[in-house]
């Protein structure tokens, strides 16, 4: 069964429920009102027959009579609204009429109208009087008369419960037509409830359906603060984020393209170099004195080669954690020396000049290797982009950290190469790919992966033509590895 149905037969099983409940309670309250009010009615009919016909002695005060010619009156005014009474005295003797079909008054009865309380009767069954006429059904009224205290007389008044009946019937067939045009009217309210809930659903799954053919920039509008309105927000969050998903991946995939053909590149020459000098040395083309030259270059060129393969093992041992750090403390002074003479000759083929600018006691808590492995590839960075300038190399204690900073007078870079240049594959000078050093786009990348690993934060911060500033901060030990260090 569809949904539609599922949802209309819902409704209007719960609306029908509570239509037909409440039309049962409100039809026993309309039962009870009508009865009320006959036996109110009874009761005003009884006093009023009292007011009329009952005369006090002029003689005795105490003697109590009734004026038979207007109880005649008021009997003839009473049957023509098909209400009858019987007049008793307080020995249970009929006062009027007198005609041998007087109901009769109970013991028990008798004993509330002594006590001054108003009995209310329903005889539902036809009764059998002593002249053998039957008389109906009633609904009766049995109401005592006191004068100065004593009880003077009794009245029962009644009306047929037919009538009575008939009332409530009338009532139940204006309320069951009610009940019938509220569940039709609820059958078309339950529909379009159902259709509204239906159609933003199938909205939803149209969109799901758009979302797996590919389609992540959809959206849809809420329209409502119900469940089905909070699952729509979730599924607009869903598809915003799978689009910036699906847009890195694209981003990813063209950096991974854009590797491979520098890669490519990259490795061609070399490879070309070494299976040129190979055939040079088979063929014996190349002269005695030109092999010592010729096997140099080889090995420069398998290096060059050697250099781009690790480069990409150490990102992915890095990026998964998979390689362990030897934390340790150690003077990082000692290490920006060494580092800063291995690439002054770099430096000087671009014509640059590196400045060391550090305490010669800089203590550092970190990996050793992993460590030399940062501020190599920072300066190194800094020599590729930077020609005819100045490098200077910045050491410095901070807050229970230590401070490295590498700052050029190089090309510089833009707010969006500055965004992007801690990324896998990424250079911010496409022109400069060849060279000794920078040849994958991933030495940065290694760098942020590493300082990262270190529980350290590295920034960036560039203007074009003027130079390019890298800050890494790495924090001391923590105590917990202050206790495993000496432990």
């Amino acid at each position: 069964m569809k949904m539609i149905y599922q949802q209309l037969l819902a409704f209007f099983l719960v609306i029908a429920c509570t239509i037909l409940l409440l039309g049962f309670s409100f039809g026993r309250m309309s039962k009870t009102f009508v009865y009320d009010q006959a036996w109110h009615n009874l009761e005003k009919y009884s006093d009023s027959l009292i007011q009329q016909s009952l005369t006090i002695s002029s003689k005795s005060k105490a003697k109590v009579a009734f004026d038979e010619e207007k109880l005649k009156n008021s009997e003839a005014l009473l049957e023509n609204q098909s209400v009858h009474f019987t007049v008793f005295s307080p020995r249970d003797q009929v006062i009027y009429p007198n005609n041998g079909v007087a109901p009769r008054i109970t013991k028990n009865d008798w004993k509330h109208l002594r006590k001054n309380q108003i009995v209310r009767k329903v005889n539902n069954k036809n009764f059998k009087m002593s002249n053998g006429k039957t008389r109906p059904a009633m609904i009766e009224v049995l109401k005592p008369y006191y004068y100065k205290k004593k009880l003077v007389a009794a009245v029962t008044v009644g009306a047929f419960i037919s009538d009575v009946n008939s009332n409530v019937n009338r009532i139940n067939r204006d309320l069951l037509k009610a009940l019938f045009v509220a569940l039709i009217i609820s059958m078309f309210v339950s529909y379009f409830i159902a259709r509204r809930l239906n159609r933003r659903i199938s909205k939803l799954r149209s969109a799901a359906n758009q979302v797996s053919n590919g389609n992540y920039q959809i959206r849809l509008t809420p329209g409502g603060k119900d469940e089905i309105g909070e699952l729509i927000v979730d599924f607009n969050h869903m598809t915003q984020s799978l689009q910036q998903a699906n847009n890195e991946i694209q981003r990813q995939e063209e950096r991974r393209q854009e590797f491979l053909a520098n890669a490519a590149h990259e490795m061609r020459t070399p490879l070309t170099t070494i299976s040129g000098i190979l055939e040079g040395i088979k063929y014996d083309v190349i002269p005695q004195e030109s092999r010592a030259k010729s096997i140099d270059l080889m090995s420069s060129e398998t290096q060059r080669l050697i250099r781009l393969v690790n480069e990409n093992l150490d990102y992915e041992k890095i990026r998964s954690n998979s390689i362990q750090l030897d934390k340790r403390h150690f003077n990082a002074a000692k290490v920006l020396v060494n580092v800063t003479d291995q690439l002054t000759s770099k430096a000087e083929e671009s014509q640059d000049k590196l400045v060391l600018n550090a305490p010669k006691d800089l203590s550092i808590y970190a990996d050793y290797d992993r460590f030399v492995q940062i501020v190599f590839n920072i300066i190194t960075n800094a020599i590729q982009f930077t020609n005819k300038g100045t490098i200077t190399v910045t050491g410095e204690r901070g807050y229970n950290e230590t401070i490295i900073k590498v700052a050029d007078t190089g090309i510089g870079m833009s707010q969006d190469q500055q965004k992007n240049i801690f990324e896998r594959y990424y250079k911010a000078d496409a022109s400069r790919r060849a060279g000794k050093y920078g040849e994958s786009g991933l030495g940065l990348a290694i760098v942020h992966q590493l300082v990262k690993s270190h529980g350290g934060k590295i920034s960036v911060s560039s203007q074009l033509g003027k130079g390019t500033t890298f800050t890494v901060i790495i924090p001391d030990a923590t105590a917990a590895e202050k206790e495993q260090d000496n432990s």
